[in-house]
Formats: C-alpha cells, sequence, structure tokens
C-alpha cells in the first residue's frame, strides 16, 4: 500500500545503467561463434540507446567490457577489439550524433590500442556538445578499480602535510569517481539470467533499484526495456529512511527529514 511516507516513483528513471548479459550464451545456443553474439548484441545496444532517447532519459551507462573480460580466448578478446573498431567507425556513431547522443567512455583505456583510444577520443569528441542523453560506454571497467583510481587521484592532488585520513570522504572521494558528472544510476538492468553486479559501478549503485531479467542481450528489446521501466515506476524507494525522497548522489540528497529504518 502506497502512504505518504512511502511513496512509488511514478516517474521515469534519470539514469539506467545496464550489464549486458548473455552475448556468448545466444550465440552457443544458435550454433554461432561468439562474435555473432557480439555483433548482435552491438546492434541491440544501438537500438536500446535510440530508445532512451525518445524517453526523455538523460543518461544511459552500458557495460560494454569489463577489466575480468581479458581473461577470455584470447580469439574472442581479438574478435571483440575489432569489434569495438568498426563500431567506433560505423554510420551508427553518425546516427546517434544526430539524435543529440553525447557518448563518453569510462574505464582504464591504456590496455587498448592506439588506434582504439584515438576512436575512443574521437568520438568523445565528436559529440561532446550534444544534450539529449549522455550514454556512458564502460570499457576495461571494473568498480574495485573506480574507487581504487578515486582514493589515487584524490590524494595525489592534496596539497603536500595535508590530512590525508580526513581528505578522505564519501562527498569528496565521489568527486573523481568515473560517473562524477552524472547522478547515481535510478535503474541498473542485467540481462541473461543472472543475480550478480560482477563488480559493475560498485559506488554508484548503493541505493540503485536493481532489475534482472533472463532475456539474452541480443534479444533485448524496446519492450523489455519498457518493462523494466514500468517495474522501476512501481518501486518504493527509501535510500535507508523511512521516507522517500529526491536522492542524486553522494552529498546531493534532497529531503528535511530522513530517518533510520527501526
Amino acid at each position: 500500500m502506497t502512504t505518504a511516507a512511502s511513496q512509488v516513483t511514478g516517474d521515469l528513471p534519470r539514469h539506467v545503467a545496464i550489464i549486458m548479459d548473455g552475448n556468448n550464451r545466444w550465440a552457443k545456443a544458435r550454433q554461432l561463434k561468439p562474435q555473432d553474439g557480439h555483433s548482435r548484441g552491438a546492434e541491440v545496444a544501438r537500438k536500446i540507446v535510440a530508445a532512451c532517447v525518445d524517453r526523455n532519459i538523460p543518461y544511459l551507462t552500458l557495460f560494454a567490457f569489463s577489466s575480468e573480460n581479458w581473461l577470455r580466448p584470447q580469439t574472442e578478446v581479438r574478435a571483440l577489439m575489432a569489434l569495438f573498431l568498426t563500431v567506433l567507425r560505423r554510420d551508427e556513431i553518425t546516427q546517434l550524433h544526430a539524435m543529440g547522443v553525447r557518448i563518453r567512455f569510462i574505464g582504464n583505456r591504456s590496455s587498448f590500442s592506439k588506434a582504439l583510444q584515438k576512436g575512443m577520443l574521437e568520438v568523445e569528441k565528436r559529440t561532446e556538445a550534444n544534450l539529449k542523453t549522455t550514454v556512458f560506454v564502460a570499457v576495461d571497467y571494473g568498480g574495485r578499480w573506480d574507487i581504487a583510481q578515486a582514493v589515487s587521484q584524490l590524494v595525489a592532488e592534496l596539497p603536500a602535510e595535508s590530512d590525508i585520513a580526513g581528505a578522505i570522504t564519501a562527498a569528496n572521494l565521489h568527486q573523481y569517481t568515473s560517473l562524477a558528472e552524472a547522478p547515481d544510476p535510478d535503474l541498473c538492468i542485467r540481462t541473461g539470467g543472472e543475480r550478480r553486479l560482477s563488480n559493475f559501478l560498485l559506488w554508484q549503485l548503493a541505493y540503485t533499484e536493481l532489475y534482472f531479467c533472463d532475456t539474452y542481450w541480443p534479444d533485448f528489446n524496446e519492450a523489455e526495456l519498457q518493462l523494466a521501466i514500468d517495474d522501476y515506476a512501481s518501486r518504493q524507494r527509501r535510500f535507508g529512511g523511512q521516507n522517500a525522497f529526491a536522492h542524486d548522489s553522494v552529498g546531493q540528497q534532497e529531503n528535511t527529514e530522513v530517518l533510520a529504518d527501526a
């Protein structure tokens, strides 16, 4: 039952994060190569970006390649890198640019080839003035890496003889995380049937609503996205307190009366 102190969101999420899982299993079920699943997955990603633009969702984060994915068979990794480079050079980027999509890559870029690093930078520069939807593509990304690099950056920029322990606060650290410019995700979708975060956005997902579906990513579509959004809109969000309230990120909570759960 909905009460004044416990309200459903009833709104679109401002920031959706997606763990795009199931490409390999989709391909295996069809006796295809892993790269066929990844190629189909890239097409689905473009369509989901367009669907978010149509719904006026300002932020979307896609988990494209984790820091653990380097451990996969080298033939698959090479195929993934080739696909990544192809996507950066394809007409899809032009189409997304025309839709007003701003693209940013988060993760440890130094692991990629010079050609890929150049391609990522070119796409970012090309789309940097777009205002419709910002799409963060997580590549060679891990949540633990994100927190560790944020601590390193924070400490490195402290003046000499600073109180390091005192300076490492949640609000200060947040400024150096990969998604510092965006509100924390409201909704995180994972496809493929698994029920875990797999080292994705560990800092940012503290109060995010999680949605798991069995659909493999290559079969995910706009209707599936809408199901997740509808489920999100029906939920009650308290962020650890008894009252529902607006919540952007660390240090940006907008509530005058937050009570701990008894």
